[in-house]
């Protein structure tokens, strides 16, 4: 389906070729919904999380 990415770029090609494919698979307006609030709350929490500067747990880093 949409990539976050796109839809976080807010790249408004991507997103309409992504939305018609997936249209094309059987993606049904309450998908999309949902699929956007799912994105909606990621960034959100992306957000908050570099606003507070959360450190990357040990495990995590390379």
């Amino acid at each position: 389906m949409i990539p976050a990415v796109s839809v976080s770029n807010q790249c408004g090609y991507c997103i309409a070729s992504h939305t018609a494919s997936a249209r094309k698979k059987g993606m049904t307006d309450d998908m999309f919904r949902e699929l956007m609030a799912v994105v909606g709350m990621a960034n959100e929490t992306n957000r908050l999380s570099a606003g507070y500067q959360i450190e990357v747990d040990p495990q995590f880093k390379v």
